[in-house]
């Protein structure tokens, strides 16, 4: 793991122990607050069912914090053998539901939200928000009435905003500014469909609701092998391009964020650590 500090020359107020983030991939990221570290579903593992790394998974620092957040139920995003190789007494923060719907999730430490609900859990303050994905296990399992979500989150010296996996039919606009924006911008295809955030839309979403930094996650980690030979276009579009997109999307919108799109296990040093 290798740091990288990204300081911006807009004026901010300057908190000394700083805003750091490390992407391992998908939408695994562990978000150092000044005082807390929130890990953000954990996905740690080499492969998941059909789908292989495009990378040697992370090393065990990836499953250290003080708090996870965990958005929806769907395998890649609620992986119990990934949350397994963290503490026994970490708090996990999952949808209303959630352990009835997935067997051995009980066994860790829980709290249990639904979007509007607003929790303090290890020194975090988190507002839940609502998303429109699907909130089940999977198309064949159980689970659709438990909620798929978002989250807004602080320490009181820093923010941050975590879709989850969401389209764009929720409005972004009454959540307001946050210092660091974790925003997906692609997917494992074929496609993205309604329910997921494309390059484009995801610089649309930050637009509603403002960042001084986005990190751009959900895209070039996980991908089926046969797709990529069957598929190549799609293979481009959803896995390969998405940074650059990004990135250009951010340029032509005009938006005075910094957009960010390391490698696996970067470790990039937000600082100064803006305010919101």
């Amino acid at each position: 793991m290798t740091d990288h500090v990204h300081d911006p020359a807009a004026p901010s107020a300057v908190d000394p122990r700083g805003l750091a983030v490390t992407w391992w991939g998908h939408s695994s990221m562990t978000i150092d607050l000044p005082t807390v570290q929130v890990a953000t579903d954990p996905l740690l593992s080499g492969q998941l069912y059909h789908l292989r790394r495009a990378t040697a998974p992370p090393p065990p620092s990836a499953a250290v914090a003080d708090v996870v957040l965990v958005s929806h139920l769907h395998h890649d995003h609620l992986h119990l053998p990934s949350l397994d190789r963290f503490d026994r007494d970490v708090p996990v923060v999952v949808p209303r539901g959630a352990p009835r719907v997935v067997r051995g999730l009980d066994r860790r430490r829980l709290v249990e939200v639904a979007p509007g609900d607003s929790v303090d859990v290890a020194g975090v303050r988190i507002d839940v928000l609502p998303a429109h994905h699907s909130g089940r296990r999977s198309v064949l399992e159980r689970g659709g009435a438990v909620p798929a979500l978002g989250f807004r989150f602080s320490d009181g010296a820093a923010s941050c905003w975590y879709p989850g996996d969401t389209g764009m039919r929720v409005g972004f606009s009454d959540i307001g500014p946050v210092d660091l924006a974790a925003v997906p911008i692609g997917g494992w295809g074929p496609t993205l469909g309604d329910e997921h955030l494309d390059p484009e839309e995801a610089v649309a979403a930050l637009g509603q609701v403002g960042a001084r930094w986005a990190l751009a996650v959900h895209y070039g980690t996980y991908w089926p092998l046969w797709m990529r030979r069957l598929r190549p276009g799609n293979h481009r579009r959803l896995f390969v391009s998405p940074p650059q997109r990004f990135r250009q999307a951010v340029a032509a919108s005009g938006l005075d964020v910094v957009p960010l799109t390391p490698v696996f296990g970067e470790r990039v040093v937000l600082t100064p650590a803006g305010t919101a």
